[in-house]
């Protein structure tokens, strides 16, 4: 019998810079040596240093992140908008409604991985 989902475990090349940019996009990020994490709940973000994993053959794999998006709530999709654009954050597309009923915009992290930031319409 499956539980729950505990984590999701994403590579990253340079793990300073990834806590960087999750912390400036307003998440709260625990560190280790060669880890980082965003807990969601029991939930949890984990960025790993793709050096320093014992699993090199998916480390190594590219281009990171094909095919997934990572969707986040947010309370006013716009107004976060402006708030990532005011800190400099580069997006890869503006807010705009889609028929499934969220209005929605895209940020990749430094490593390419894609986050969809939404408010429900």
């Amino acid at each position: 019998m499956i539980k729950r989902i505990h984590s999701t475990l994403f590579f990253c090349k340079d793990l300073g810079k990834t806590a960087r940019f999750y912390e400036t996009l307003g998440f709260t990020v625990s560190r280790t040596d060669d880890a980082i994490r965003i807990t969601f709940g029991d939930y949890k973000l984990a960025f790993m240093d793709e050096s320093k994993t014992m699993i090199k053959t998916d480390a190594d794999a590219g281009p990171k992140g094909v095919g997934i998006y990572i969707y986040f709530e947010v309370d006013n999709v716009d107004a976060f908008y402006q708030t990532l654009k005011e800190k400099n954050i580069q997006t890869s597309s503006e807010p705009k409604d889609w028929p499934w009923g969220k209005r929605e915009f895209a940020v990749r992290d430094p490593d390419g991985y894609k986050l969809i930031f939404f408010s429900n319409i």
